[in-house]
């Protein structure tokens, strides 16, 4: 796509498309637990309004468990940060490409010319 903010990722090479697997990946992840963040939002409201005392005590579970799902997104939303910052830079230098690590995070890889 023109003006694709990933149009010049990898020049459509395997790098490229592994990049792009690992974001549509994350976003997935993040997707995932927005949606459980949800239920536990909706979970924690029905047992606030209950009043019933072994809810309420039950509340102090769940709301630890969306804490954590929150750093968790908080996590993901950072690693694709740097990974976009890292393939966009690769991207704009003619000289290097990107690189997937094993850990699924992009790195830098420099291309010898000549």
């Amino acid at each position: 796509m023109e003006g694709d903010a990933f149009s010049g990722l990898g020049n459509g090479s395997l790098v490229g498309n592994k990049v792009l697997q690992h974001f549509n990946n994350s976003f997935g992840q993040v997707q995932s637990i927005l949606d459980q963040n949800r239920l536990l939002i909706n979970e924690i409201n029905q047992n606030h309004e209950s009043k019933i005392p072994d809810n309420l005590s039950r509340n102090v579970r769940l709301i630890r468990e969306l804490n954590n799902n929150i750093r968790r997104v908080v996590d993901l939303y950072a690693d694709l940060s740097t990974s976009f910052s890292k393939s966009m830079e690769d991207s704009s230098n003619g000289d290097s490409a990107g690189t997937l690590r094993s850990d699924g995070k992009a790195g830098l890889k420099r291309v010898r010319s000549g």
